[in-house]
């Protein structure tokens, strides 16, 4: 027996009742903070700044490959959110430091249980990905 795709007549599918406007701008708006927080630059950033401040370079050394732009964007978009602030100190050169607004320490308990589960899970994941991939070649 092998899986097969059925043609279902537009008359049998199911009418889904119409969803009022709202919703739709609702999950439009909740989408763009998952993209966010679920940015794997982002998830990096907020674990790391979840143990302290930190300086750019700092954070740059911390997480391996990340691009120096690529972290400027990841803070900058963070800052924007209100999950992080960024401090100017004068001095010279000019000392900048990150860290966790209250905003972002409440998010940094749920990404960092995240990146837990992924640390714990990476082997069965990538056993998993092999095996689809292995199947997938024959196609």
């Amino acid at each position: 027996m092998s899986p097969e795709h059925k043609k279902v007549p537009v008359s049998r599918a199911p009418v889904l009742p119409p969803q009022p406007h709202h919703l739709d701008s609702d999950c439009r708006g909740v989408a763009s903070i998952l993209a966010r927080v679920g940015d794997k630059w982002s998830v990096f950033v907020i674990m790391l700044l979840g143990e302290g401040p930190r300086r750019f370079n700092e954070i740059k050394r911390t997480i391996d490959g990340i691009s120096q732009r690529m972290l400027t964007l990841t803070l900058r978009g963070l800052e924007r959110d209100g999950l992080v602030t960024r401090t100017v100190f004068p001095t010279i050169p000019p000392r900048v430091d990150y860290e966790l607004t209250d905003l972002g320490r409440g998010l940094s308990k749920p990404v960092e249980a995240l990146g837990k589960w992924a640390f714990e899970h990476r082997a069965e994941i990538e056993s998993a990905r092999a095996r689809f991939d292995g199947r997938n070649d024959d196609r």
